[in-house]
């Protein structure tokens, strides 16, 4: 039996615009890539730092690398990406040697991305409260 809300196999779906979310059937998308401290990728390195857009228009491609363009590119945020990364593919255990050669950062880049990491984790608690969860009354 198939469940009518999957796609069926082989079926394309639409991209949508990264501004409006508007589906693009026609084959009409704008495609760029920009610079983003926030961007890791899940597996490849190089492409770490870089946000593929997908705009319905040219008007709407131009906006959205314009908010890219105002969003400051942090250094910190990229290393805590990848220090992320590489921590969660061993399980949340991996020596300080191991994360230095699988995210190639010097011990002082790991050193501030945790601090950006823990700033973080610092605004979150400010913000939401140091509960046990979204739930917690404390």
């Amino acid at each position: 039996m198939t469940d009518s809300r999957e796609p069926n196999a082989g079926e394309i779906l639409p991209e949508l615009c990264d501004l409006c979310g508007a589906a693009i059937t026609d084959q009409s998308e704008v495609y760029t890539v920009v610079r983003d401290s926030s961007a890791i990728h899940a597996h490849d390195p190089k492409l770490d730092g870089k946000r593929w857009l997908t705009a319905c228009s040219r008007d709407h491609m131009a906006a959205l690398v314009d908010q890219y363009k105002q969003r400051p590119f942090v250094d910190a945020e990229l290393w805590a990406g990848k220090i992320d990364r590489a921590v969660e593919a061993h399980g949340g255990k991996i020596s300080p040697e191991v994360l230095a050669e699988e995210t190639r950062l010097t011990h002082s880049q790991i050193e501030l991305g945790v601090l950006w990491q823990n700033l973080g984790a610092l605004r979150w608690h400010q913000r939401f409260g140091k509960g046990d969860g979204p739930t917690s009354a404390e």
